[in-house]
């Protein structure tokens, strides 16, 4: 959508204005003025008004080489050169001509008194009273809004048919769905009125960075082709009490002349957050959520103002805010499942040329966990891989290689490892492989490579869901850990000894077996007791302990039996197969990538 930006002049632009105006009256007009009143004649001229007595007031400037002197009646003042004449003082005396000791008035009073004071004080004066007009009219009249700060700076977006529309947002249809019926209204708001219906005030887009929020808000107003408000809760935010609140006021303002309209406040969650109501708290950030809670109880009626906001951290926000009657609605916006991931992959893939061949069902499952934000990524990394490589589009094998850019990072080309250590890297994936293999309720392997990645990775083994799966039994999840500790398991059955190779696993592992006990139920002894709460979970679920000191020693003591449990399970089944774990290391160590197919034929064969 076009937007309308409106020219702003900084405050020094009125400055400089001022100072050349001052500057050219100083150097230009008034010496102008200065020598129009000075009439030049020859020095036989002066000798002859000294002679007549005609002279009033001399002045001999001997640096400049001149003489200034003025008739009887002191309205002209003339000059004339100096020249070598003894008897030139005796003849001033008998004219009776006065000697001044000051410069002679080169004006006359009334005129230098003009331009000297009242010329510079009236143009200071109606320089000033232009600004402070401007300055009113752009914050709103309040005179604490001084130099422009209460100003809302919001990015004005109109109609155009360039706008994003719900056909650009994949993967999201329920949001989708909830926001078509505030475009219906804002096309038919008649058909609500007949009802006695009306729309909510605001409406909450929450859910992880990168789903698509802002981008479904600028859809909104591409569908329903009205103004769209748009301004970051970050810019509310001043450095003097009372200027948030003000700019509050002015985009409420703008928005009520514009209606229909849509405002959009992307992270609101910096003027909106909760108040603890502790002393030495920031007063400013109050006053902005205050004057923001007032502006939206003053909503009238289908005014056809929609406010849209968005944040990931919903759980932070003021209560006072999320109540009914400011924020009635909130709208989910989710990590794409498989079906959302694959319409996102399509829509981008559009911006791009793309081989026949391409499986975008193939792709969206191995990006599993992906947000809208990082598949487009994902498709501009493959164009990006055709290009260096030569090709006019890109090819399913540059998609699966731009998931492992996003996920692991590039290829280390200089990353050389010794014979040593790549024999440990591929004993230590393949173990993943196996373990993961020889279990039941366990991914597909779709990938095995151990090259080393950007990330700091040495190797990975990539595995691949064959379908979407929205909850685990403890089973899995004790399969999971197993599996994660497979590789550390592998160094230990033939090399034994273990090296820092396994420091990732160790970490997900831990994490996952606390989860189960503290957060899952999945621990007999606790049974359905939460240990732990979840707090921020669109950005990363920071976990918080909520139990004695001997409890948590308790699951300690659990968490550490429950992965070294599993880590025995997977040391077991690797002796087990201890033939086809050297078969398939070698394999591997030559190769140094291979697929899931290629392993999974030699495991069977």
């Amino acid at each position: 959508m076009n937007e309308v930006k409106r020219p702003k002049k900084p405050l020094i632009y009125y400055y400089v204005i001022v100072l050349l105006i001052l500057l050219l009256v100083n150097f230009l007009l008034m010496p102008w003025l200065m020598q129009r009143q000075i009439q030049e004649v020859d020095y036989g001229t002066f000798i002859t008004m000294t002679e007549n007595k005609e002279i009033g007031q001399v002045e001999i400037q001997a640096q400049e080489n001149q003489i200034l002197f003025t008739n009887q009646d002191d309205t002209v003042v003339y000059k004339t050169g100096m020249v070598d004449d003894p008897d030139l003082t005796q003849r001033l005396y008998e004219s009776g001509a006065e000697f001044s000791g000051e410069i002679i008035e080169q004006m006359s009073p009334i005129l230098s008194f003009l331009l000297s004071w009242v010329l510079p004080i009236a143009i200071f004066i109606g320089i000033g009273h232009y600004m402070s007009k401007k300055l009113m009219q752009r914050a709103g009249g309040a005179n604490s809004m001084a130099f422009g700060m209460g100003k809302s700076n919001a990015k004005v977006y109109v109609k155009s048919s360039e706008g994003i529309k719900f056909s650009d947002v994949a993967g999201e249809d329920e949001a989708k769905e909830n926001l078509t019926e505030i475009v219906d209204y804002l096309h038919n708001p008649n058909k609500y009125k007949e009802v006695g219906a009306s729309m909510p005030k605001g409406i909450l887009l929450v859910g992880p960075p990168g789903t698509g929020k802002t981008m479904l808000a600028k859809a909104v107003a591409g569908e329903a082709n009205v103004p769209f408000f748009s301004m970051s809760g970050s810019e509310f935010v001043e450095m003097f009490v009372g200027m948030g609140a003000a700019k509050v006021r002015d985009l409420f303002k703008q928005a009520k002349e514009k209606a229909p309209c849509i405002v959009f406040i992307d992270e609101i969650v910096a003027i909106g957050k909760k108040r603890d109501g502790q002393l030495g708290g920031n007063d400013e950030r109050e006053q902005t959520l205050n004057q923001l809670l007032t502006e939206m109880d003053g909503f009238e009626e289908n005014s056809g103002v929609i406010l849209l906001a968005a944040t990931n951290r919903p759980e932070s926000l003021d209560p006072a805010l999320t109540r009914p009657g400011r924020f009635d609605r909130r709208v989910p916006v989710e990590l794409p499942d498989l079906k959302g991931r694959e319409e996102i992959l399509k829509v981008h893939a559009k911006k791009i040329k793309l081989a026949p061949d391409v499986d975008f069902g193939k792709i969206a499952r191995m990006a599993s966990g992906a947000s809208g934000a990082e598949l487009a990524n994902i498709i501009n990394e493959a164009a990006l891989r055709a290009v260096r490589s030569g090709r006019k589009s890109a090819t399913q094998a540059d998609l699966e290689e731009s998931i492992e850019v996003v996920i692991a990072g590039y290829q280390k080309k200089n990353a050389i490892l010794t014979d040593q250590e790549k024999k440990i890297v591929a004993y230590h994936e393949i173990g993943h492989a196996l373990v993961a293999a020889m279990q039941s309720h366990s991914a597909p392997v779709q990938k095995i490579t151990i090259v080393p990645r950007t990330s700091g990775a040495l190797g990975y083994t990539m595995q691949v869901e064959e379908g979407e799966h929205y909850l685990m039994s403890k089973e899995e999840i004790e399969n999971k850990v197993a599996t994660l500790t497979g590789g550390r398991a592998a160094e230990e059955v033939v090399f034994g000894y273990v090296t820092t190779g396994a420091s990732n696993d160790i970490e997900q592992a831990t994490k996952l077996s606390r989860a189960m006990i503290t957060r899952y139920g999945m621990s007999e002894q606790f049974d359905m007791v939460a240990m732990e709460t979840v707090t921020n979970q669109y950005l990363g679920g920071d976990t918080s302990l909520a139990c004695s000191a001997q409890t948590q020693a308790e699951i300690d003591r659990q968490v550490v039996a429950l992965v070294k449990r599993q880590h025995q399970k997977a040391r077991q089944i690797l002796t087990d197969n201890r033939q086809k774990l050297d078969e398939l290391a070698m394999y591997l160590y030559e190769k140094e990538t291979i697929t899931g197919e290629e392993f999974m034929t030699i495991l069977n064969g």
